[in-house]
């Protein structure tokens, strides 16, 4: 049990002087019967006084802990749940919020506050619980972890990112008492982190309210200087926005609108934002204040927009129908921007009573509505639970948590784009998105299958950048597979996590098979096959090494990660071991399709034909060389590494040669050079040049060819060239 307001003294520091627990005492009694009081308006009775219940634990659970601040530790929860109370939150949040720290700092753990308060405020507090038991590389990757559990936990309660932020708002509201890099820490998480997802959670007061807070400590003296700033201007401003207050409202009555006009002005970090993303000097932003109007239905807001531009001429492409296509948050308005009085622009947003509330408090709606019915609150928790289902699918093919993380901060900074599918249907994608990441926004499967895209019913490339407003068709073919390099382009989270998944997956089947063919080969002579291996040592052995299966091991030895020959000394029975690594005697082959397990070496840029060696690299497979490449001299110091490999009969694939040729200037020379390669059937991958005197220039040359034979030809044809001084194979 908690101990009762009358007995708190007893559990303070006795080194405290009494006069000051005496202080605090009352600010408490204050404090409690405040938040109870904003709980009183929208809770039931019983509901108020198990709240005061659970102050009353806090306050004993929290007894003779202070702040950095110095002031009693329990001042901390019982103003996050004020900020909850504000929005009208449940009990079981507000009750969860004052003992949210409870598990982490004190000796009560979860069953004994659900045995207090019920198993769902027991779950909401381990929900929130910071997760400081567990150990890390780095602060990155534990930053990254935190977040990854929030996102888990929040999947299962949306209640638990609604405490978190309320936390991290009042954290921030006190962080004067922290050292300056941990202010600047803190703030930079803030802005990167929880003001978006308040945000995207469409809680823009509490958003702001954070973006203004972080702004404030990490970059005070700028801060500082734009706040001074709009001072300046506001006795200006605010007289303009009160005759334009007036204006709209009379013209309002007088066409029979039952509306309420607001003034309001941009918070700090949205004026430093422009600013700084359009290189503008502050007297060049102007929608420093802006008028909201508030009516009762959708039908008025389209009805007042046309008084307003009766009333005040628009500027031209400044129109925005956010009630028609919400934004991904769930946020509806009509945004006009306005010539005001005197030719001043000013921003009006057009909304209803339930569209404000949205925009102010989002999912949070749904907890203020609940008894209600209202449909509005619910639309925004299922925006919400569908956003973070997304979030999850995304956790899942993460390889780790850092990449995670990174995939949320692209999500959280959408700038919309709308454009339509072939049936109607619109896709909300963000700024810069491509065809590749439309086609992921529509399935997976469509994303790795896709091929190109015809936009507007023309085809363009898979890379290019969509546009509000056009309609897009993907083309797909059943057999394609993702492609590398759309990672280069590509801005969605989805659409990067599913292509690093697919190609982690193709990499592990590729490194399984390399795998197998090379322990196949240090097995040689010795059995029969893999599956002659005694079953017993296979299993010692991927135990011994902790992994999950026998193919985990094979994928081991195809990345490089193990040796095969000495996992194949391991399985092997005694009588039958293996004396040296090459003891079968028989080269690997290579075909030049293997995939991403086998690469071959930029310094030297092996072809068919040539002799070659192979080098494991852990993590990267086997690396192929030509024998006579200047860096397989010092990769020699580790003999166990090397493996001996063949070129493949038969060989289908490209790759890529280099050539160096210094040629006389003359016009016309690289068109010569580019038509004697093309008559040798040999494509140009990419074409340098640097000019080695006033005569003569080096043209680098990176082909694409099928062997050595090939580039033979095209060495020749080159040769033949009347311009051509000098020629020689770069490796």
């Amino acid at each position: 049990m908690g101990v009762p307001l009358r007995d708190i003294r007893a559990e303070v520091e006795p080194s405290r002087p009494l006069t000051v627990d005496d202080e605090w005492l009352d600010d408490l009694r204050l404090r409690i019967d405040d938040l109870c009081a904003i709980a009183a308006d929208y809770l039931e009775p019983p509901q108020v006084e198990r709240l005061r219940e659970a102050c009353y634990f806090a306050t004993g659970a929290h007894a003779g802990i202070y702040r950095k601040s110095g002031e009693p530790y329990i001042f901390h929860p019982l103003a996050v749940a004020r900020i909850l109370a504000s929005v009208r939150f449940d009990h079981e949040t507000l009750i969860a919020a004052l003992l949210h720290d409870v598990i982490e700092d004190t000796h009560y753990n979860k069953d004994q506050i659900s045995a207090q308060f019920g198993p769902e405020v027991a779950d909401l507090v381990d929900g929130v619980s910071k997760l400081t038991q567990i150990q890390f590389n780095s602060k990155l990757e534990a930053q990254a972890e935190n977040f990854r559990k929030m996102f888990l936990a929040m999947a299962k309660d949306l209640r638990v990112i609604m405490i978190k932020l309320a936390d991290r708002l009042h954290n921030m509201r006190t962080l004067g008492a922290m050292r300056p890099e941990s202010r600047r820490r803190i703030a930079r998480e803030t802005l990167e982190i929880y003001a978006p997802i308040a945000g995207r959670l469409g809680m823009n007061h509490l958003r702001q309210e954070l973006e203004n807070l972080g702004f404030s400590h990490l970059y005070p003296l700028r801060y500082r200087v734009l706040q001074d700033a709009v001072r300046k201007l506001s006795g200006n401003r605010r007289e303009i926005i009160g005759q334009l207050e007036a204006r709209i409202q009379d013209r309002l009555r007088d066409e029979g609108i039952n509306g309420r006009v607001v003034g309001r002005g941009k918070h700090l970090w949205g004026i430093y934002q422009k600013m700084r993303l359009k290189h503008l000097p502050f007297r060049e932003v102007h929608d420093v204040y802006a008028v909201r109007i508030i009516v009762d239905v959708v039908d008025t807001c389209y009805r007042t927009l046309g008084v307003i531009h009766g009333l005040y001429k628009p500027i031209m492409g400044r129109f925005k129908d956010y009630i028609a296509i919400p934004k991904t948050n769930g946020y509806q308005s009509l945004h006009t921007v306005l010539f005001g009085p005197n030719g001043v622009p000013i921003e009006a947003q057009i909304r209803t009573e339930e569209m404000h509330v949205m925009a102010e408090v989002g999912v949070a709606a749904h907890w203020r509505y609940k008894s209600d019915g209202d449909s509005q609150g619910n639309h925004a928790q299922q925006r919400a639970r569908e956003w973070l289902r997304k979030l999850l699918d995304m956790q899942r093919r993460a390889g780790n948590p850092v990449e995670f993380l990174e995939s949320v901060k692209v999500d959280l900074f959408p700038d919309e784009v709308y454009v339509f599918t072939p049936r109607g249907e619109i896709i909300q994608l963000p700024r810069g998105a491509t065809a590749v990441d439309f086609a992921y926004a529509i399935h997976s499967d469509v994303g790795n299958t896709c091929v190109g895209a015809r936009i507007d019913r023309r085809l363009a490339p898979l890379r290019t950048p969509l546009v509000t407003g056009q309609t897009v068709e993907v083309i797909i073919t059943p057999t394609a597979r993702p492609n590398p390099a759309w990672l280069n382009f590509v801005v969605t989270a989805k659409a990067r996590a599913s292509i690093r998944h697919y190609l982690k997956h193709l990499q592990r089947e590729e490194a399984v098979l390399l795998g197998k063919r090379m322990l196949e080969k240090a097995l040689a002579g010795r059995i029969g096959g893999l599956g002659e291996l005694p079953a017993v040592r296979i299993k010692a052995l991927v135990r011994e090494f902790g992994l999950a299966g026998f193919d985990d091991l094979l994928a081991d030895i195809g990345l490089g990660n193990r040796v095969p020959a000495l996992i194949a000394k391991r399985l092997l029975p005694e009588e039958d071991e293996i004396g040296a690594p090459d003891a079968s005697g028989q080269p690997l082959l290579i075909k030049g399709a293997e995939g991403t397990v086998v690469s071959f070496g930029k310094c030297c840029r092996p072809l068919p034909g040539d002799a070659i060696v192979g080098y494991l690299n852990a993590g990267r497979g086997i690396v192929i060389h030509r024998d006579s490449c200047k860096n397989v001299a010092s990769y020699k110091k580790n003999p166990e590494k090397w493996i001996e490999v063949e070129w493949e009969p038969q060989i289908s694939a490209d790759f890529s040669a280099e050539l160096r040729l210094d040629v006389i200037n003359r016009r016309g020379v690289l068109a010569t050079i580019a038509a004697a390669i093309a008559a040798t059937d040999s494509n140009i991958e990419t074409i340098n040049t640097s000019e080695r005197d006033g005569n003569t220039t080096t043209v680098h040359l990176l082909l694409n060819v099928r062997d050595r034979a090939q580039l033979a030809r095209v060495m020749r044809q080159l040769r033949t060239l009347p311009e051509a001084v000098k020629l020689a194979r770069r490796g």
